[in-house]
Parts: C-alpha cells; sequence; structure tokens
C-alpha cells in the first residue's frame, strides 16, 4: 500500500485566510454581543455582520506604515463598511481579538489532532487483538526475558496512547477559553456580560480571569500534551526499528513495489518511516520549552510571546497531524512474522523457562538461595553450549536447558521429570492475556 498524505485541512487552519477569518468572526461575534446588551443597533449590526470583510493584500499595504496587524486588519476591515464600522472593535484591545481567535483555532485543530489519536488508537486495537496470542519473546536491557505475545506489545501502546489522548482532552479544555477583557484585563470599558456573549456565540468559555492576554500556561499545557503523545509515539517507533533489525527480523514496515532501500546496497529494506516518525517527534517535542518561556510576560503584557508562537503554534499542530498519519498507516501495515517470533523465543535454548523452575522449588521446601543457584548454573552451561556453537534444539526438538535440567541430580531429586517439562509450557505465560485485555481494551 503506498502511503499518501493528502489532508490539507490542519495546515488551512493555520493560514493567513484562516488567522484573519478567526479574527474576524471574533470582531463580529463582539458586535452581536453589543446588540443583545443594547449598545449597538440592529441595523448597524446587521450591516457589520452581512457585509464584513478583509483583503490580505490590503491588510499587508496598511501594515507597511502602521506597523501593527491589528490595526491594519480592523482599517482593511472599515474599508468594507460604512458608518457603522466606528463599532467594530469597541471597548477592546487587540489581543482580545487575536487570543480569542487563537482559541478558537487551537480548539479545531486539536480536535482534529484527537480524531487522528482515534485513528491510531483503532489501528493499535485491531493489531493488538490480531496477534493476541501471537508468542514472542519479552526483553529487558534488550536481553531475552520470558514468553509474552506481540497483541500484548501492541495493546500496552494502546494504553499509553489513551492516556496521552486523556492529557490532550484536558489541554483541549484548558486552550478553549476566550475574553473581552480590554487593556488591562479590568472590563473598564465593557461588561463582563459581553465577553459571556461572545464566548457562547463561539463556543467558548469565559477565562475567569485575565489581564491584557490570556495566560500562556494554558498553552504551555497544550504543548505539554502534545510532546508526551510524541514520545509514546516515538516508542512504537523505535520499537517497530528494533523489530525490523536484521538480527531481529520479528515485524517490518510493508516494502511497497518498486520500493528502494539504498543507492549503493539493492537488497535493503529499510524502517524508514518508523525513522521519520521519530525524527518528527524530537521537534514536536521541542516546541515544549519555548512554551513554557512564553508563561512569564512582564507585568499585564509583552509581546515576547507572539513571535514564538507564530512559529510553534502552526508547526506543532502541522507536524503532529502528520506524524499520526504516517503512523497510524506504519502500524494498519505492519508486516509481522509470528515464525520469526518463535524462532527467536527458542533462541536461547529454553532459558525463557528459568523462572518457572525457581518458582517450583520453594514448593518442595527448597531454599530460595538454593534454588537459585540450582537454577543458574545450569543456565550458564547453556550460554557456554551456545557460544560454542551447540543449537539450542536437539533433534527431537527438546531445549538445551530442558536437558542440563534433566541431568541435574540434586534438581530432579526435588522436581519430577514430568514437573520439569511440564515448566516448558508456552501456555503457562498467556493465560492471563483475556483478563489483561479485558482491563485494557473494557471488554470481556
Amino acid at each position: 500500500m503506498v502511503e499518501r498524505y493528502s489532508r490539507e485541512t490542519m495546515a488551512k487552519k493555520w493560514s493567513t485566510q484562516a488567522k484573519y477569518d478567526a479574527w474576524l468572526r471574533v470582531e463580529k461575534a463582539a458586535v452581536v454581543a453589543w446588540n443583545k446588551l443594547g449598545f449597538i443597533p440592529n441595523d448597524a449590526c446587521e450591516k457589520i455582520c452581512k457585509n464584513a470583510k478583509f483583503d490580505i493584500s490590503r491588510i499587508d499595504e496598511i501594515e507597511r506604515t502602521t506597523k501593527h496587524d491589528v490595526i491594519a486588519f480592523l482599517t482593511s476591515v472599515s474599508e468594507s463598511l460604512g458608518e457603522e464600522s466606528r463599532f467594530v472593535h469597541y471597548g477592546m484591545t487587540s489581543s482580545d481579538c487575536i487570543d480569542t481567535a487563537v482559541a478558537l483555532q487551537m480548539k479545531e485543530s486539536l480536535e482534529l489532532i484527537l480524531t487522528d489519536v482515534d485513528e491510531l488508537l483503532a489501528a493499535l486495537k485491531a493489531r493488538a487483538n490480531e496477534h493476541k496470542f501471537t508468542l514472542c519473546v519479552g526483553r529487558s536491557h534488550g536481553i531475552h526475558g520470558e514468553p509474552i505475545t506481540f497483541g500484548l506489545v501492541v495493546a500496552n501502546w494502546f494504553a499509553e496512547i489513551t492516556r496521552a489522548k486523556e492529557l490532550l482532552q484536558h489541554a483541549l479544555k484548558s486552550v478553549s477559553v476566550g475574553m473581552i477583557s480590554g487593556a488591562m484585563g479590568n472590563f473598564a470599558h465593557a461588561p463582563l456580560e459581553l465577553e459571556t456573549l461572545v464566548c457562547e456565540e463561539l463556543n467558548l468559555t469565559p477565562a475567569p480571569i485575565s489581564n491584557q492576554v490570556i495566560q500562556r500556561d494554558r498553552y504551555a499545557q497544550l504543548f505539554a500534551a502534545l510532546a508526551i503523545l510524541a514520545s509514546s509515539c516515538e516508542k512504537i517507533a523505535v520499537a517497530v526499528r528494533h523489530f525490523q533489525r536484521t538480527e531481529v527480523y520479528e515485524a517490518e514496515e510493508f516494502f511497497t513495489p518498486g520500493q528502494k532501500g539504498s543507492s549503493a546496497m539493492p537488497h535493503k529494506r529499510n524502517p524508514v518511516l518508523s525513522e521519520n516518525i521519530t525524527g518528527l517527534c524530537r521537534v514536536i517535542r521541542s516546541f515544549f520549552t519555548p512554551a513554557c518561556e512564553n508563561v512569564a510576560l512582564w507585568h499585564e503584557r509583552d509581546i515576547s510571546h507572539s513571535s514564538v508562537e507564530r512559529f510553534i503554534l502552526p508547526d506543532a499542530f502541522i507536524t503532529t497531524d502528520f506524524m499520526l498519519f504516517r503512523l497510524t498507516n506504519l502500524v494498519k501495515n505492519l508486516v509481522v512474522y509470528p515464525e520469526n517470533m518463535l524462532k527467536n523465543l527458542n533462541l536461547t535454548g529454553g532459558l525463557v523457562f528459568s523462572q518457572r523452575i525457581l518458582l517450583e522449588l520453594p514448593k518442595q521446601n527448597v531454599s530460595r538461595e538454593t534454588a537459585y543457584k540450582i537454577v543458574q548454573r545450569n543456565a550458564m552451561k547453556v550460554w557456554q553450549d551456545l557460544q560454542n556453537g551447540r543449537s539450542a534444539l536437539n533433534e527431537k526438538g527438546e531445549s538445551l536447558y530442558l536437558l542440563h535440567l534433566l541431568a541435574d541430580e540434586e534438581l530432579t531429586a526435588n522436581l519430577s521429570e514430568e514437573k520439569i517439562r511440564e515448566c516448558f509450557d508456552y501456555g503457562y505465560y498467556t493465560k492471563n492475556v483475556s483478563a489483561i485485555f479485558a482491563r485494557v481494551f473494557g471488554e470481556n
């Protein structure tokens, strides 16, 4: 399957057109609110709502003189109106318009991100159920531990992305606030009711208190949530990169017909998508630091945050949107090799069953210290066998570890051969998979 990213919606949300569209929505909402409060006449309100518009090239022209984007915007809007233009921006300061408009952009963009996350979660859930009982080896420190299933691996990813979604939902609530509180946030020139009506019109919540800006800790929460999401997505990408390593080769990215991996080595099939995702996630996380530094502004406001947000807001949302699209397709099309997973599970000659033996001996009144010595000394013999090139399984399919254990007289004095062989059952390690899935996915 060829991956194609065709969604232009997110980029459009942060275009110059979208910015001024949002500004105009706020200004019109304020006019409607003033009308409801009896200040702006009905005919003036109707004319403004119907006729108010802007011209981007005209705004640019005016701004070259004013050096003030909001004044340039308002001048352009006023040129599309008659004498009723005197009511536009009445009792407001620039940030009343800008910050409330940015809240609209962030809200809509974050809702799209949450849709992306839902698509990723659906893909993860499907692959987890597909490989619910696909045996593979669990690793710690990169070394084989005990048998697990690939479904459990993917279910763990699902649970982590679900937590990231919860943070995003909290951030959505935090940034979906507007303000029409005036130059210093004291409502000196407009009543609190005006802000309430404007926010109702725009489907935002009024900020309980503001100064000349909406406080940037709200934005920092947003970028923290995006950063954590990116870290969890990178976790998946790094795992795929590991699985695709030639020595492991338990799963790999889908390699499309005609795709090339190297200009010099025709045999290469590289994890380019997951490597790309790793890089994108690093970029997304990098936006968190400047977002935090934007929280501390001089007194009631300065504009040190403004230039930063012109970069980090569109870039963070657009990059996250694309990254999630790419990761979702990677998960959907990931090629899984159960046979190689089983082969790797047997690679260490049965050492993955060592804890099972260890836990059986105390039941027979053997101290843990003695049990550990018995189990470990036989495990070390297997490592030596493997170093000497001995096959992990004999011709009967019996593992090296099993053979050494059966030959250990101290062990067999406490455990029967039947009991020792019983400890080499993979089913013992999958007996709780369904219960774990029920906890993760909320299903029986």
